[in-house]
């Protein structure tokens, strides 16, 4: 199917289904004029990005870290806000496919209870409500809405609507978009955007990742970024689409690492 990417849109053509990057992209933009780097650094494919959500925890094991946000300033970064507590995947976290190119280590695979590193674009806001106070576009979820996190299957690493593609197409996903209407009330997915990992949906290197809602303070995930609902609202509330955002999550080793290579803002203990 030639569907946009779900962080373009907020439902495919004839709501056939949703494109996921990750928890799957258009070809990245070339930098905007003043936003590269400083001279002899290389270009990275997102320095297009005037606001940047950094994510890093203490080591790639750790299920714990901080998120910051950073909109451009120059060839550099101004802070905004505070840095706020959130949780990743029960495993840690592990090399997705996104921005940035390959590196050495470990690397994502579906199920592994990791979440992604790296560098993403952000994709579309979803939730419960029938709309979210975001400039970035939203799609309301319903009980019919999966994210498909089999396999083999051709809406591998989608969200789609089984009114539309059927029931059998999400038979063995384990992934409500409406996980108050079937998973006991569960409030996770009432507000979150989609984190565009693996955006040729290629099998096994992960799916349906998002950034949303923790179920508990500190509670660990199956591979997305999670944290608390106020935090959330402001970074959505944030988020804006004519900043091309980018969402980067790395350990600090790797950030220190990375630091020049991609443009990152300095280091904050």
């Amino acid at each position: 199917m030639n569907n946009p990417t779900f962080s373009r849109t907020t439902l495919a053509p004839m709501g056939l289904a949703l494109l996921l990057a990750g928890c799957a992209h258009a070809a990245p933009q070339a930098p905007a004029a003043g936003a590269a780097a400083t001279a002899g650094t290389p270009a990275t494919a997102w320095d297009d990005a005037r606001q940047l959500v950094l994510v890093t925890t203490p080591d790639a094991d750790a299920t714990q870290g901080q998120m910051r946000t950073y909109e451009r300033e120059g060839a550099g970064w101004r802070a905004v806000g505070d840095a706020i507590p959130v949780t990743v995947g029960r495993s840690g976290i592990a090399w997705g496919l996104g921005l940035h190119p390959a590196q050495p280590g470990l690397q994502k695979r579906e199920g592994d209870g990791r979440a992604p590193a790296g560098a993403f674009h952000i994709g579309t806001v979803f939730g419960y409500a029938p709309s979210a106070a975001t400039a970035l576009p939203y799609a309301a979820m319903t009980a019919t809405h999966w994210c498909v996190d089999v396999n083999g299957s051709p809406f591998y690493n989608r969200i789609v609507d089984s009114r539309v593609v059927g029931e059998a197409a999400v038979k063995d996903s384990t992934e409500p978009m409406r996980r108050d209407l079937h998973a006991d009330g569960d409030q996770r997915y009432r507000l979150g955007f989609v984190i565009e990992n693996n955006p040729d949906a290629v099998a096994g290197a992960g799916s349906c990742i998002f950034a949303h809602l923790w179920k508990a303070p500190g509670e660990s995930t199956a591979g997305c970024t999670a944290m608390a609902s106020p935090a959330m609202d402001r970074l959505t509330g944030w988020l804006r689409p004519e900043a091309h955002p980018v969402f980067v999550q790395l350990t600090v080793a790797d950030a220190d690492r990375l630091r020049g290579a991609w443009h990152l803002p300095a280091r904050k203990d």
